[in-house]
């Protein structure tokens, strides 16, 4: 691997810049050759640009220390260019291909999962909101019909409390017999109409007698209920 890097550094102590080493210059930049090659070694390959800036640092930390007895200050380091063999970028060009067909794969599995629960969330809302409107329409057709109900019984009492004070209001009585006297007969010409034979009582003909029975009838009920309303 090709690794070009630029050492920044500083004469501090002329004398031992001199003095103290042969060449401070070929020493350090030596220095950071090996701190380099020895950083490198402990990182993954496919890391090493993920990790220019602690690669550096590290130089800058082993090189400064070891020049100080030189008389020199190193300021910074950096790594300028990285150059794999071919074959290394061959293996991180596949490295990186899988990845990304990796993440291809596990974005499209995430989007047709979100799909799904969608639209079994979207089913699920859509059962709710049709047992509900179906629970309501049982309870509306429900109330209409106990309504109906209602209302049918209190017309139908309506109906007999105005029928009761009719026949108590005078000539209601004289009314009412006439009345069933007209249904009588009416049905008996319908009986004498739809068949040539009829069974009749014995005294079929009395039709006073009758109207006096179902009179009769008429004002025990009248009767009770009076009682029925005073208790």
């Amino acid at each position: 691997m090709e690794i070009d890097g630029i050492l920044y550094l500083q004469v501090q102590d002329a004398e031992l810049a001199s003095y103290g080493i042969q060449d401070y210059i070929y020493a350090t930049s030596q220095l950071a050759q090996t701190t380099l090659r020895s950083e490198i070694g402990k990182i993954e390959l496919d890391r090493t640009f993920e990790e220019r800036d602690t690669i550096n640092a590290r130089v800058v930390e082993a090189v400064d220390k070891a020049s100080n007895p030189w008389g020199v200050k190193v300021l910074r380091y950096e790594i300028k260019d990285i150059n794999p063999p071919a074959t290394v970028r061959d293996a991180l060009e596949k490295q990186m291909r899988a990845e990304r067909e990796r993440r291809a794969v596990v974005a499209e599995s995430e989007g047709e999962r979100e799909a799904k629960i969608n639209v079994s969330q979207g089913l699920q809302q859509e059962m709710v909101n049709i047992s509900e409107a179906e629970k309501l329409k049982q309870i509306n057709e429900a109330e209409g019909k106990a309504k109906e109900i209602e209302l049918l019984a209190q017309a139908t009492a309506e109906g007999i409390r105005t029928i009761a004070m009719a026949i108590n209001s005078p000539g209601g009585i004289e009314a009412v017999n006439l009345r069933v006297a007209e249904q009588y007969v009416t049905q008996f010409g319908k009986l004498a109409q739809e068949t040539n034979t009829l069974i009749l009582p014995a005294d079929a003909g009395n039709i006073g007698s009758f109207v006096a029975t179902v009179t009769s009838a008429m004002k025990t009920v009248d009767g009770q209920g009076s009682q029925n309303s005073q208790g």
